[in-house]
């Protein structure tokens, strides 16, 4: 019997192990995005989206679905790198749903020398081929 149960403590301890590396996955392909932005290169913020015309982009102004409708709505709404601004991101929580989803909730804030921008997002990021790609970004 007290086999079974260190033999359970090593497997549960496993588990929070690969959670931990998840979360830490998550959370840096985020800053990531965050450091591409700043640097004012829409191409490597959208490397972390799902290259599909299956990902989902919702905003108050509605649904972009598709990877290339939503690069050509980012740089039709930020031309230039003086447009895009300083991003800051302040992840709230990195919720792991199952080993190849997650949901991520945040705050997000633009500041660029012609207007501040704020708001909250929900991303749903999935584990494709050993990546993790936002598939659904709500986005307020």
């Amino acid at each position: 019997m007290k086999s079974f149960f260190l033999s359970l403590g090593f497997l549960l301890s496993g588990f929070q192990l690969i959670i931990a590396q998840d979360a830490a996955a998550i959370r840096t392909l985020l800053y990531k995005q965050q450091d591409a932005w700043n640097a004012g290169n829409i191409e490597g913020f959208m490397q972390y989206y799902w290259k599909s015309d299956s990902l989902c982009f919702m905003t108050k102004d509605g649904v972009t679905n598709g990877w290339q409708n939503t690069l050509d709505r980012y740089k039709r709404g930020y031309p230039d790198k003086q447009s895009m601004g300083k991003l800051t991101f302040d992840l709230i929580r990195i919720d792991l749903l199952a080993p190849d989803a997650a949901l991520v909730a945040g705050k997000w804030l633009v500041d660029s020398a012609a207007k501040s921008a704020e708001g909250h997002f929900n991303l749903l990021l999935r584990k494709k081929n050993g990546q993790w790609l936002i598939v659904l970004d709500h986005t307020s």
